[in-house]
């Protein structure tokens, strides 16, 4: 019934992405909005990946500049990474639960409104020497 669960466990552990990351669930926004910012600073360093989220004036970059820096914090007290060294190697945005409310219209209608949600994942990594 559990054949080599030893060596099952070791080769999953082998085989885990050790990049830092980080993840905010349950933001609230659609995420294509999250996904054109991830898109701005995928494959830039840390540094310019913060430079342009903070003047970038989409309301979605404030949540993945939330994500970056964690991201980021989570790669320099776990990992021990330099921020300096590091560059946004994924990021992206999927959609979570929606969350369905109602508006009453004339003539005793009753329309809904969806109000989206998103995952938003950040990997970095580091400069390849």
């Amino acid at each position: 019934m559990a054949k080599r669960i030893r060596e099952k466990a070791a080769k999953r552990i082998e085989n885990k992405d050790n990049r830092p990351y980080a993840t905010a669930r349950y933001v609230r926004m659609g995420a294509p909005k999250a996904k054109r910012c991830l898109d701005l600073i995928k494959d830039k360093s840390y540094l310019e990946a913060v430079a342009i989220l903070e003047t970038t004036p989409s309301t979605a970059s404030v949540a993945v500049l939330k994500v970056l820096n964690s991201a980021a914090a989570n790669a320099e007290n776990n990992k021990g990474l330099n921020k300096d060294d590091l560059i946004v190697a994924e990021g992206y945005a999927n959609q979570g639960p929606t969350l369905k409310r109602g508006i009453w219209r004339g003539r005793g209608g009753h329309d809904i409104i969806l109000k989206r949600t998103c995952h938003i994942t950040v990997v970095l990594d580091t400069v390849k020497k």
